[in-house]
């Protein structure tokens, strides 16, 4: 997704550091994330995975939109945080719509977020003098009343009609940036022009990320706490904080900590900027995923292993490598083989779990990690890398 408008070079905010404003944004989608666990939970299987899809990159364009806002303006400014404040509440009431959202919630899911992100950039548009910003938010403004259609409709819809409104929605909101927004008369945005503040930026995806590992922690702990203590539960405690530490190593060793001298370095950095949010995007889903098998481990730790159960407990890892190697791509314009090869891993050894119990099946996806991570070490220590910000020409790294 491309950037939301903003001032050009020369009239950032001073500090790339995010506000504490940011931080409290943040905090709901913990909550979020809650929610949407919850919901897939709840009633596993092909049908609520998509729908439970489609509800997260709709929090997912709220939060990076308004990122965008303030990685240009300062967050400090009365205007910018009323912003944040109110998209906090509106992400809230989202938040609590989740698990009803295809029933009688639908109406304060959806016109809750049409109503952020129509406020959105009619407020950047009041509090900005710049007129070419004010036509770039035009243009924003423009594609989002289309979207807004579909949303709308799919209220007075129910099930799988309402699921089909929401998924032409959604599409177009992502289309939306991919287009540039382009707007009869108007033309593209230029957002790819746009310069971004790359530490902002990063830290951003970074404390979403971390929020992400974070609940999974929560709900490890809020899943085990009816049970106390008993063996196979803690075990499958272990396991399951065991992979969230894995994640992370994988992470931040090194693509996620050298991501901002990449988008610096980039010949258009909105544009790594956005090919990053496609990575994180996939990797928060990864998480949410495992977030699903950590409770089914824990409640069911040596029970029977239904098929739902190994593509969740497995697909968690999955989804989270894919999006892994997207970001090193984005960082280095090449992927890491250990990526391809846990991906293969996974695929090939996900069918002869199915006899084993939930916190074994889990027990095999810990270990496909950690092979992840051990490569990802050794690989570093013997071939270290600059950045090299994606150039649209892929080539392979060693392990």
């Amino acid at each position: 997704m491309e950037s939301e408008p903003g001032e050009r070079r020369g009239t950032y905010k001073q500090s790339q550091r995010a506000g504490f404003v940011e931080l409290l944004f943040d905090v709901v989608f913990v909550f979020a994330f809650t929610r949407l666990s919850n919901r897939m939970a709840s009633d596993l299987g092909w049908h609520s995975a998509y729908a439970t899809l489609v509800l997260t990159l709709a929090l997912w364009s709220v939060w990076y939109r308004l990122v965008w806002v303030t990685n240009r303006y300062d967050s400090t400014r009365p205007a910018i945080q009323a912003l944040v404040i109110g998209t906090t509440f509106g992400c809230l009431l989202m938040a609590i719509a989740v698990p009803e959202a295809y029933g009688e919630s639908g109406l304060l899911f959806a016109g809750t977020y049409v109503a952020i992100q129509i406020i959105r950039p009619v407020w950047v548009m009041l509090v900005s003098r710049n007129k070419e910003v004010q036509l770039v938010n035009v243009r924003v403004l423009f594609w989002t009343v289309i979207s807004a259609v579909p949303w709308v409709a799919g209220v007075f819809a129910q099930g799988g009609a309402r699921l089909a409104w929401w998924s032409m929605a959604i599409v177009l909101d992502y289309a939306a940036s991919v287009l540039d927004f382009s707007t009869p008369r108007l033309g593209r945005a230029g957002i790819r022009a746009l310069p971004v503040q790359e530490e902002h930026l990063t830290e951003r995806y970074r404390q979403l990320l971390i929020i992400a590992l974070g609940e999974t922690i929560l709900i490890s702990g809020m899943e085990i706490s009816p049970f106390g203590f008993e063996r196979d539960r803690a075990a499958a405690l272990l396991v399951s904080f065991v992979i969230t530490v894995l994640f992370w190593q994988i992470y931040f060793y090194r693509a996620g900590e050298l991501l901002a001298t990449a988008i610096a370095s980039a010949q258009s950095p909105a544009h790594v900027g956005r090919l990053a949010s496609y990575a994180h995007l996939t990797m928060v889903a990864g998480v949410g995923l495992t977030a699903v098998g950590d409770e089914l481990i824990i409640a069911h730790p040596l029970g029977h292993t239904e098929r739902y159960w190994v593509l969740v407990i497995f697909g968690g890892p999955a989804v989270f490598l894919v999006g892994r190697g997207l970001l090193d791509y984005v960082t280095f314009s090449r992927v890491s083989w250990s990526r391809p090869i846990g991906l293969l891993v996974l695929a090939v050894l996900a069918p002869a779990t199915l006899w084993l119990p939930p916190v074994l099946v889990a027990v095999v996806a810990t270990a496909v990690l950690a092979g992840v991570a051990a490569a990802n070490l050794i690989s570093w220590r013997l071939f270290p890398q600059a950045p090299n910000p994606a150039s649209g020409q892929r080539t392979w790294d060693l392990p």
